[in-house]
């Protein structure tokens, strides 16, 4: 049987990390085309994975059985609007743009067609990317599978009931790197006004990171208990810990998280136009 044809409309960071986790997962290249106006982006991907390019959007999708929409946001109705006449076949759409809804895909693409939203985020680029997704009702259960297992070369996939759940998606692992990097930035400065030069105090950040993580992923007990496991009654963790709650930590989370969301709604509304 051979495998559905890919389209990738957009050369960019996540195209190109989708691409690489597909190949290396075993997806056969002469499946996969990259539409891309910058010649030397096409020259990059064909060497790098030995796809087919083109910057011709049109015919790119013309055979293709899920065509992703890896263009930046600001830019999507244009290139929407451009491929409507091509999308007879009506292939799959998978769209990895922020704040384009369903509804605005529609009516720039055509409104029978079946297209998942997708939020991924950055860790994609390292192959520990984790995405969101959600489908409309003209998306097939091969399809789905199809669309999750895309995602999932790169990462996980969570599928959503609800289209407003991506905004949420947005503001818990689409923005979450950066949460983590703010906290990890922290702890090095703060590292190095303690007495440690700077590189141990990178080291010891990134490293003690890379084991908390690995430590919750391999565990079969939520976050709070291991929080509670490495916290001695009366030692240094729960001095610390209790003066993060004291500061109401998770209070200024989800103020920060809440504004996400609503940023995410914002542009919802200012892209929709």
């Amino acid at each position: 049987m051979n495998e559905p044809k890919l389209t990738f409309i957009g050369g960019g960071n996540m195209a190109t990390s989708l691409i690489g986790g597909l190949v290396e997962k075993g997806y056969p290249a002469t499946a996969i085309t990259v539409s891309e106006p910058l010649k030397e982006n096409c020259t990059r991907l064909s060497d790098q994975f030995g796809i087919n390019t083109t910057d011709d959007n049109a015919i790119a999708c013309r055979t293709a059985d899920v065509i992703v929409l890896a263009v930046k946001p600001q830019v999507m109705k244009q290139v929407a609007e451009s491929l409507a006449g091509s999308l007879n076949h009506r292939p799959l759409i998978i769209s990895i743009a922020a704040g384009i809804s369903m509804d605005a895909l529609a009516s720039w693409l055509g409104t029978d067609l079946p297209i998942v939203r997708c939020m991924p985020n950055t860790p994609a680029l390292v192959q520990t990317g984790a995405a969101g997704l959600f489908a409309n009702a003209n998306v097939s259960s091969i399809q789905k599978q199809l669309a999750g297992d895309i995602l999932d070369a790169v990462g996980i996939s969570c599928w959503l009931s609800e289209e407003a759940d991506i905004d949420a998606v947005t503001a818990l692992s689409g923005s979450g790197p950066a949460y983590y990097f703010l906290i990890m930035e922290i702890m090095e400065q703060i590292g190095v006004e303690l007495g440690l030069s700077s590189a141990v105090a990178r080291q010891l950040t990134l490293q003690t990171a890379l084991g908390a993580a690995k430590m919750a992923l391999d565990s079969d007990v939520d976050a709070g208990e291991l929080r509670r496991r490495v916290t001695s009654p009366g030692g240094t963790t729960q001095r610390a810990i209790e003066t993060f709650q004291q500061g109401d930590l998770k209070a200024l989370f989800r103020q920060a998280m809440n504004s996400a969301v609503l940023r995410a709604q914002e542009m919802s509304a200012e892209l929709a136009d």
